[in-house]
């Protein structure tokens, strides 16, 4: 299995996920999954606090959250993101292009970026419920439209967005599942 569908059935990467019409002419696409031991409304929390500076990102804190530990906790203060909240990435900010709670959790590059008008890239994370919990079943979307754009898209978004992820996806399990 590669990191492209990592933890992917066929179905669930065939599939539509929520958000995939945002970034409609996306050239590259990647969709990963886990099943989490826990009710979608104990699992989203986590991933509404996510965020440089707040929660961090669950992955590799010494990459994505220069080395500060990511939370391990969910924190009240943290959760008052709606659609349209800004959602701190670090070196790119996010908008939260859609938020429903227990449902889904969208997050799109910042429009208003120079990098952002040549970039199109979304982050989904849709909550599934299963009978002992939650398939927590992610895509990322992307056209970066810059000279070495598709270059980049295949063989350095691609792997890097999945080593990522992958991580990412085992430590939220890992700190809701029961």
């Amino acid at each position: 299995m590669s990191l492209r569908d990592w933890g992917a059935s066929a179905a669930e990467i065939a599939g539509p996920v929520a958000g995939d019409d945002i970034c409609a002419d996306a050239r590259v696409s990647a969709t990963r999954c886990i099943s989490i031991a826990a009710p979608p409304d104990e699992v989203f929390p986590w991933i509404r606090q996510m965020g440089f500076g707040k929660a961090g990102w669950y992955s590799h804190d010494w990459i994505d959250n220069l080395g500060r530990r990511s939370a391990t906790t969910v924190h009240p203060e943290w959760q008052d993101v709606h659609t349209g909240s800004s959602v701190p990435g670090g070196p790119i900010d996010f908008v939260a292009a859609l938020v429903q709670p227990s449902t889904a959790f969208v997050l799109v590059v910042a429009r208003n970026g120079r990098l952002a008008r040549r970039m199109c890239f979304t982050l989904a994370y849709e909550l599934r419920h299963e009978d002992n919990g939650t398939r927590l079943v992610t895509r990322m979307r992307a056209r970066i439209d810059v000279p070495g754009g598709r270059f980049l898209e295949r063989y350095v978004l691609v792997p890097g967005d999945g080593f990522m992820l992958r991580k990412q996806l085992r430590t939220i399990a890992g700190r809701c599942g029961r």
